[in-house]
């Protein structure tokens, strides 16, 4: 069995306390989807806006006094956000995990369609260097591209069709639990946080509570 995860990459820093947080072992990868506890929500809420927190250098709007309004304000206020992690792949049958590379991020996950209605082939950064390609009606999915004989993971197009259809699901998912999150820590800034953080992840905002 094949599955495909949407997964955010931690590095908050230790003495983050605007709220509560989950303790990760920093560059570890955090699942996104409905099953997850309110404070691991937080903890991604966190990351995103953390990951975000450099200002634009034409941004000359100043940020905001209050702790929460300055944490949030490029969350808030930039045109192009990222969030770092992607898409994990993993194959029970064989153990292989294919892990997201470091220049695609989870605001890109729609670049995987292109293996199928592009070029058919993606590259997703290096170190390891992961890679989709399809061959004919079967797509590869390489583990790192430069390591010869690297583990691999081959699967249908129809397959990664549904695969990434799953994807758009736990991601809407978890925009459902962000936006109850937000009503409860952060009711002034909840529609205006949900708003970014559907257009960061690149899927439509549920309505607010």
């Amino acid at each position: 069995m094949i599955t495909m995860q949407p997964v955010l990459e931690i590095h908050l820093p230790d003495d983050f306390a605007l709220w509560p947080v989950t303790d990760f072992e920093p560059y570890t990868f955090l699942r996104l989807g409905g099953g997850m506890e309110m404070t691991e929500v937080g903890t991604a809420v966190a990351q995103i806006a953390f990951t975000n927190a450099v200002a634009p250098e034409d941004d000359t709007s100043p940020p905001p006094s209050d702790p929460y309004g300055a944490f949030l304000h490029t969350l808030l206020t930039s045109e192009h956000l990222i969030a770092a992690g992607g898409l994990r792949v993993h194959d029970a049958d064989t153990g292989v995990t294919v892990l997201p590379g470091c220049c695609d991020g989870l605001e890109e996950w729609r670049e995987w369609h292109r293996v199928f209605d592009g070029a058919g082939f993606v590259g997703f950064g290096h170190d390891p260097s992961p890679t989709a390609e399809r061959r004919g009606d079967t797509v590869r999915l390489t583990v790192d591209a430069w390591q010869e004989d690297s583990p691999a993971i081959d699967l249908p197009v129809t397959e990664l069709r549904h695969l990434l259809t799953d994807v758009e699901r736990d991601l809407t998912a978890f925009l459902a639990l962000a936006t109850s999150w937000t009503a409860h820590h952060m009711p002034a800034q909840a529609a205006t946080v949900t708003a970014a953080l559907a257009r960061c992840l690149d899927v439509r905002a549920p309505e607010m509570p």
